[in-house]
């Protein structure tokens, strides 16, 4: 039997961060993948989505040459090449992972691995014993019992990825991140898309003047929105898929050639012996405690399949936390409530802490700023002046309490609020802070103003 001193089941952004941070640590570090390393992120997630979303932007910047003083005759697309290059992107970054591996001597072990009592884990039949071993084995696309997926027709975001063919029209329900990402790809390829979403605004998640923008330009580019909607069954014995989808006005059925599942995702934790061990899960999360510890000593689980958020960046710095304090290193428990969201769709979305109506839920005395990009002379320039950044203030001590943006390159420019946030910062210190001109970041410091009442280009 091989005896490491960590273990990591799983080798997404959560396992093979976690691993090589182990390893770093000086720990005896092996990392299990029943597939391809990188996890769902890399392969069928993060990263290949991104490629298909910038063919898409490409796209459409071809396509409205003209509002840039070009010319450009028979733009088209290759759906095929598309989709090929996307994979491409994704072996690439798979690659990546295999030196990082190599680099910082961790064993790869191929195959299904379930824990075993006894600090033991078996992978096809094989067993290995560690001293600590880390769960992290993400998740997949959630079906609903009225919406079975079959791969075909009713399809998740992995079939999403490498259809083999452009539909003409698709439905996709839910409209979280992975909804309006692949609403948005798809509408500007070309296909006749509709959003079924089962709550009043589309994502939800999100402040409402960022739901109500988002709705707003997806519109405008033709995209079908159904808001307080729910697929109640679907048709697949035809050509194509038939969707009943029930409204407060009553029945529809909507056709298409296929309908896209995005209504959220399921925790890959069936079978990985977690009864076995006796490990304590709840509604379909395990249970850890602020360094991811479970009830049972020598077994953590991080990522997805715990209670925080479902996002990569947070699984990374879950698995860090996680071996820096198995290492006896003096760490901070995350803080969840300064975690970034992003979205990739266009406009693209990002966001941390809280929104208005949370900032208002708790009684808080708040002061918000907005400033719209159609007001930014680099975005006017760039010919992207949809959207806006929004920030919330305590009126009382200058706490940055949230920061919500909408528009092109947002995802690149949340990072200053999250930073300022960690670092306790003021809304005078932020307004003071010289932002520089013509940039789409300094709106931030244009809707700080804003806040208070001394904003110059509005």
């Amino acid at each position: 039997m091989s005896k490491y001193d960590v273990i990591v089941l799983g080798s997404g952004p959560g396992g093979y961060v976690t691993a090589i941070r182990a390893s770093q640590l000086g720990f005896k570090t092996a990392v299990v993948e029943k597939e391809s390393l990188g996890g769902v992120c890399l392969n069928w997630g993060c990263i290949p989505t991104k490629a298909l979303l910038k063919s898409a932007q490409v796209f459409e910047y071809l396509k409205h040459a003209e509002d840039y003083g070009l010319s450009v005759k028979e733009a088209d697309k290759d759906f095929d090449a598309v989709v090929k290059r996307s994979r491409g992107v994704a072996e690439g970054m798979s690659n990546g992972v295999k030196f990082l591996m190599k680099k910082n001597k961790i064993d790869v072990i191929e195959g299904f691995g379930k824990i075993k009592p006894g600090k033991k884990v078996d992978v096809d039949g094989k067993e290995y014993s560690a001293d600590h071993i880390v769960i992290a084995t993400g998740a997949r696309s959630r079906e609903l019992p009225s919406l079975p997926q079959d791969g075909k027709k009713v399809i998740g975001y992995r079939e999403a990825m490498v259809l083999p063919k452009q539909p003409k029209k698709m439905i996709v329900v839910g409209s979280g991140a992975i909804g309006v990402e692949f609403a948005y790809f798809y509408n500007a390829m070309g296909t006749d898309v509709t959003i079924v979403e089962y709550l009043p605004n589309i994502v939800p998640v999100e402040d409402l003047d960022v739901s109500k923008q988002l709705e707003k330009s997806f519109k405008k580019s033709g995209i079908n929105i159904m808001t307080s909607a729910e697929v109640t069954s679907v048709d697949t014995s035809g050509k194509g898929v038939k969707a009943t989808v029930k409204t407060s006005k009553g029945e529809e059925v909507l056709e298409a050639d296929i309908i896209l599942s995005a209504v959220g995702i399921k925790t890959n934790i069936e079978g990985i012996g977690l009864e076995d061990v006796g490990i304590a899960v709840d509604r379909d999360k395990i249970l850890v405690n602020d360094f991811y510890q479970t009830n049972i000593p020598g077994y953590y689980a991080i990522g997805d399949v715990t209670p925080g958020q479902a996002l990569a960046h947070v699984a990374s710095a879950e698995g860090i936390l996680c071996v820096e304090k198995i290492a006896g290193q003096h760490v901070e428990a995350l803080d969840y409530g300064n975690i970034p969201g992003c979205t990739y769709c266009a406009p693209e979305i990002a966001s941390v802490g809280l929104t208005e109506k949370q900032a208002k839920e708790q009684g808080l005395d708040i002061k918000v700023g907005k400033f719209p990009f159609s007001a930014s002379g680099k975005a006017s320039a760039s010919g992207a002046k949809d959207g806006f950044v929004k920030v919330i203030f305590d009126a009382k001590y200058g706490e940055w309490l949230g920061c919500h943006m909408i528009g092109a390159g947002v995802t690149d420019m949340i990072a200053e609020a999250v930073l300022g946030r960690k670092l306790e910062t003021t809304g005078h210190e932020v307004l003071k802070a010289v932002h520089p001109h013509p940039t789409m970041s300094e709106a931030v410091m244009e809707a700080v103003a804003a806040a208070y009442g001394e904003v110059i280009h509005l």
